[in-house]
């Protein structure tokens, strides 16, 4: 369950990002290389800090 949260929160994250850089500024994409960079870094380190956040918050396993 966590898992699927982590996806969703981050996909979520990339889309809106993308499209504020679209309608707001071209800098919203350095949010989007900061999302992707963190899952990039999450599949080496085995580490995510969404999903301790969702730990501490009870969110299942």
């Amino acid at each position: 369950m966590r898992n699927r949260i982590v996806h969703a929160v981050a996909g979520s994250f990339i889309l809106v990002s993308l499209i504020l850089s679209i309608y707001v500024n071209q800098n919203w994409l350095w949010f989007t290389a900061f999302v992707g960079a963190n899952l990039l870094q999450s599949s080496f380190t085995k580490w995510c800090l969404m999903s301790n956040i969702l730990k501490k918050l009870g969110v299942p396993e």
